[in-house]
This record gives structure tokens, C-alpha cells and sequence, in this order.
């Protein structure tokens, strides 16, 4: 049974949180954010990676309960990204010959290339989900690589076209969701930053995509967008508005997360997600000092003048995987604490 969240602004993570460094190479993480496997990121041989993995997962969902955190992740510890844990399990992929995509920094990634139909062949994140609901009596989310996003990542050599492609990849992600949903989640949330980076491809197909990949799941979901890690796109190359989102609207997940804090978007944005939960980027994670209490404070404050208390998330601008650690449990326990003043302020 998990422990019931505030019924205004509860807290929560984008997804992942800091892995440490006897398990990751933090250095050689830094330089990237892998679409392929990349398993020389990990300092732990095969035989014992799993059981580390655990152990981390351990660390990070008691430090998120430690810290307050009213709806937790299991930290995304056995990731080497957001993505490639998922994307790479599906059928239909060569991972031997990677293709190549122009990211959304400019420079040419290698990604999976697409040579068959895409499917889900096994669970991929079942355990983990498992996993997280055993360790913690806490509301618990798990994440996924929307299906938009997965399509951008990959090279197409098989499909007719991008959207056939897509909607595939949708389909592989509602089998795990359902899964995923059976195992315990309480909220489900689809990772999909690249919405912005091809915005007229999104508005033709994407939220056909999303609403495919979310078909049956009853507890809440959430889309998350972004511009970036904070620590690996710099500040000055991000956009101050989203090229996608008021078309979130037409999704069927009942919240789409932001990131606010670092680009100081104009929250005036709100207003096209009138219908919707936003989950709100209150903590600026290209900033390594740690923000006052009172600093998230007046962030959320400043989105509530667009939506009410019971629609509003606070939340980390994005995944926290790349800050040290002790700078992320020192900005989680100012989201914590900021959530609280403005909690008192409203109730």
C-alpha cells in the first residue's frame, strides 16, 4: 500500500538522481548522453552489475525519503540514459551498425538503426518497477522514452515513414506501461524531450503516438519535456519558449512536466494547459549552488498566478543524473522545504 500525497503541490523527481561513482565512470558520463550501449560506463563487472545496481537503487530511494519526497523513482540507477535501456532491448534493431542523427546540440550520434518491425519481445523495466515497490511504501513513478522521442533516436531503414515507425515504438511502450502499471506504479511518465526538436513532424503525428502509448492506464501519467540536462546543454543555446507544447492539451496524460527554472520560461504557458496537472521545473539544474527554500518558494508562487494548487507539481527542471550528489540532495530538500512554505500559504 503506498502512502498517500498531499493533495496540493507534492513533490517529486524528474527521474533519475545521481549515480555514484563506484558504479558509473562519472567522467566518461559527462561527455554524453548515450542513444547505443555504452557499457563501459560501468565500473562493476557483469557477473556483479546487477546486484550494485540494486544496492544504489537502495541509496536513492532512501535518500528521496529521507529528503520528503512525496512521489519517488527508483533513481533510474541501472540507466546509462533516459533511453537507451529501453530503446535498445526492442526487436527490429541492428545495435552492431548504428545509425547516425544530428542531435539536438548539432553533432552526429550514433543511434539504433531500425531494420525490422519494432516490438516488445520481454519486459524490460518490470524489475525494476518491482523492485522500487518492495523498497519504499512511498506514491512511486517509473519512467519511459515516449515513443516520439525513441523515433527521433533512431535510424530509419525500414519504416515508409517516421510516423509508421513511431507508432510501433508506441505500441512497445502501452506493453510495458500495462506492465508496469500491474506492478505497482502509481504515476507513469514519458520522457519525451524531443518534441521541440522536430516541432512540425510532432504536430502531425506525436500525440496520436503518445495517446497510443498510454491506451489503458488508469493511473496518472505524465509527459515530460525539457531543453536539455542543465550540465551538458548550456544555458545560452536554450530557447526561452517551448515549439510544442499547448498541443499537449489533446494528450490523454493527465500531466505534462516542464522545465521553468533554468530558460525562466514565460509561465504564461500555463494557460494552454488549462486542463491538464503541470508538473513545474522549480529547481535550476545547470546551477550548482543550492537554492533557498524561500528562492523555490517564490517559484512556484510565480505558477500558481496560471493554474491552482491542486494543479501544480513541484519538481526538478529535469533528470538530476548529472550533478553531483550532495548538490541534488541539498536542491531536493529546498524543493521539499519550498513546497511546504507555499503549502502553509494556500491550505
Amino acid at each position: 500500500m503506498s502512502k498517500p500525497v498531499p493533495r496540493i503541490l507534492p513533490t517529486t523527481v524528474v527521474g533519475s538522481y545521481p549515480q555514484p561513482d563506484w558504479l558509473v565512470d562519472r567522467k566518461l558520463l559527462s561527455k554524453v548522453v548515450p542513444r547505443t550501449r555504452m557499457a563501459e560506463i560501468w565500473r562493476i563487472p557483469e557477473p556483479f552489475l546487477e546486484e550494485a545496481q540494486d544496492d544504489a537503487t537502495v541509496l536513492a530511494i532512501r535518500d528521496m525519503e529521507r529528503l520528503g519526497l512525496d512521489i519517488i523513482t527508483d533513481g533510474e540507477m541501472r540507466r546509462e540514459s533516459y533511453s537507451n535501456r529501453f530503446a535498445t532491448a526492442l526487436d527490429g534493431l541492428d545495435l552492431a551498425n548504428p545509425g547516425h542523427v544530428k542531435a539536438r546540440s548539432g553533432a552526429m550520434t550514433p543511434v539504433p538503426r531500425v531494420v525490422g518491425k519494432i516490438r516488445r519481445s520481454r519486459p524490460v523495466e518490470l524489475r525494476d518497477m518491482e523492485f522500487l515497490r518492495r523498497n519504499t511504501d512511498r506514491a512511486a513513478k517509473i519512467t519511459l522514452p515516449g515513443p516520439f522521442t525513441m523515433g527521433q533516436q533512431a535510424k530509419n531503414d525500414h519504416y515508409k515513414d517516421a510516423e509508421e515507425m513511431a507508432m510501433d515504438f508506441a505500441a512497445a511502450v502501452n506493453e510495458e506501461a500495462l506492465d508496469l502499471q500491474k506492478a505497482g506504479a502509481d504515476v507513469i511518465q514519458l520522457d519525451e524531450p524531443w518534441l521541440r526538436n522536430d516541432p512540425e513532424s510532432a504536430k502531425r503525428y506525436a500525440i496520436k503516438a503518445i495517446n497510443r502509448a498510454l491506451q489503458g492506464i488508469t493511473v496518472p501519467t505524465v509527459v515530460h519535456l525539457c531543453f536539455g540536462y542543465g550540465l551538458v546543454v548550456p544555458g545560452e543555446t536554450k530557447p526561452k519558449d517551448y515549439a510544442f507544447l499547448a498541443e499537449l492539451a489533446d494528450s490523454t496524460a493527465t500531466q505534462i512536466s516542464i522545465e521553468s527554472a533554468q530558460p525562466k520560461l514565460d509561465l504564461g504557458v500555463l494557460r494552454d494547459l488549462a486542463g491538464k496537472t503541470v508538473m513545474l521545473g522549480v529547481i535550476d539544474l545547470a546551477d550548482l549552488g543550492i537554492e533557498s527554500a524561500e528562492t523555490v518558494a517564490g517559484r512556484i508562487r510565480a505558477g500558481l498566478k496560471f493554474t491552482t494548487p491542486d494543479r501544480l507539481v513541484p519538481a526538478p527542471d529535469c533528470g538530476m543524473k548529472y550533478l553531483p550528489r550532495e548538490v541534488a540532495t541539498g536542491k531536493l530538500k529546498a524543493l521539499v522545504d519550498g513546497a511546504a512554505i507555499v503549502r502553509r500559504e494556500v491550505s
